[in-house]
């Protein structure tokens, strides 16, 4: 498998995401600019971390326009993966590539730390090899909050669309263990054809052994596993 990182400018997660899915994982990795017009030929596209154009407006509004942003439309239209995490989270959402949308943190703080996860839906390939117990993954976000209106929360819901939601150490969905306020604790979705996938923790800072936590590695491990090489 091909997989293509995306590099807006302020994208600051990029290297972090190359490392993870071409060194620790094995895997074949084209670097993107935000005005190719060309996906290269890559199967899986991914959207790293960062400050998108500088978060002007809201995160992710003005990366959605950037010309590769035509092609990664596209791909996903058609039935190709791409994967979005924290301000590729914020895009793909943007783009109307995944419901909802990611508003400022109820504290109005930029937060850094680990959290814990617990897995939603298992039928996507990002979950699906994942076990059921709690992973550690840190957030490093000032927009993080999950939001959607009324009804397409309960569409969002009803069609088992949340892939991972903010809980405790022992797997409780509390509102203590929410970070940033996000609805129902959500803090990562997939589309209706689950091609899409989006979270806001970053599991490549969980993936190296170097790091002393490699929780967020079975999620590039299930991808793995669930499509032929």
């Amino acid at each position: 498998m091909k997989f293509g990182v995306v590099i807006f400018p302020g994208s600051n997660c990029d290297e972090d995401m190359i490392h993870v899915l071409g060194t620790v994982m094995g895997q074949k990795i084209e670097r993107l600019w935000h005005k190719d017009h060309d996906l290269k030929g890559c199967d899986f596209i991914v959207l790293p971390g960062g400050f998108s154009f500088g978060d002007h407006l809201r995160s992710g509004a003005i990366a959605r326009f950037s010309p590769i942003m035509t092609e990664v439309i596209d791909h996903c239209n058609n039935g190709g993966y791409a994967f979005g995490v924290c301000n590729g989270f914020q895009v793909l959402c943007e783009a109307g590539l995944l419901p909802g949308t990611l508003a400022h943190n109820d504290s109005h703080r930029f937060i850094c730390k680990n959290v814990h996860l617990k897995v939603g839906s298992t039928d996507t390939i990002l979950t699906s090899g994942v076990s059921d117990r709690p992973l550690k993954i840190p957030i490093a976000h000032g927009e993080g909050k999950y939001f959607a209106p009324e009804d397409e929360l309960k569409e969002v819901l009803d069609k088992d669309q949340v892939l991972f939601r903010y809980c405790d150490p022992s797997g409780e969905i509390v509102a203590e263990a929410n970070p940033n306020g996000s609805l129902d604790n959500i803090a990562g979705v997939t589309n209706t054809g689950r091609n899409v996938f989006g979270m806001m923790p970053h599991p490549e800072r969980a993936a190296d052994d170097n790091l002393g936590n490699i929780d967020g590695r079975a999620l590039f491990e299930s991808i793995l596993q669930a499509v032929p090489a």
